[in-house]
């Protein structure tokens, strides 16, 4: 790869991860126009990578095409989320139970510092799109560990729209206090090196999503 090209691709990351940000704290809330050229102004680039990221969104589940009329932020309603996460609870346990004999003692201290992390932001006042940024970095980082790219490419667009739905979760003190028990389970489960209870774990995490949602 040349370095125009090198640099292209970091430019186009980049671009991809501040578009995917501003949808996921919802400053780019659901049905909101994509504007290219729009988006491409608000970040001070050209408008190639900007059309790459609006297609990665798409991919991604984040936004919609829209005959015409470009794209928008994807909408998201009670029903496609319980399918969402019905769905996710599977695989996430699946993830989990292959992640547990693979995962070395060094991966092990990484998420135990994303814990880390997670506690001492319940010291400071609530950031959506801080929490959702740290949530979305402790799910992918044991997904990819499962060794399956295929499940884990399929669990990151099923936590991206979930994440569409509930960012308003972690406004809630107490959320995000059950949120990051539940993550500690999960993490001492994949230090036992046993996959059914890391399965378990990490269903039980999906499944306590789905009831925090109906009392919303």
């Amino acid at each position: 790869m040349t370095d125009a090209a090198a640099d292209g691709a970091l430019l186009g990351e980049s671009v991809h991860r501040q578009l995917r940000q501003l949808v996921l704290s919802g400053e780019l809330g659901p049905g909101t126009a994509l504007s290219v050229p729009g988006l491409s102004a608000r970040l001070g680039v050209s408008r190639s990578p900007v059309r790459e990221a609006v297609q990665q969104l798409i991919y991604e589940g984040l936004a919609v095409a829209v005959p015409h009329a470009g794209a928008r932020v994807a909408t998201i309603d009670d029903r496609q989320v319980c399918d969402v996460l019905a769905v996710r609870a599977v695989l996430d346990g699946l993830a989990a139970a292959t992640a547990a004999v693979r995962v070395t003692a060094a991966e092990l201290a990484e998420l135990n510092a994303m814990l880390s992390a997670q506690e001492a932001n319940l010291r400071a006042a609530a950031d959506a799109a801080r929490d959702t940024e740290l949530d979305l970095e402790f799910h992918a980082f044991i997904r990819d560990r499962c060794g399956n790219r295929t499940l884990a490419d399929e669990l990151a667009r099923m936590e991206a729209q979930a994440h569409l739905y509930r960012g308003d979760l972690w406004r809630s003190e107490s959320n995000r206090r059950t949120a990051l028990r539940e993550h500690r389970r999960i993490v001492e489960a994949l230090e036992s090196g046993h996959p059914d209870d890391a399965r378990a774990a990490a269903e039980a995490h999906v499944r306590g999503l789905i009831t925090r949602l109906g009392r919303r």
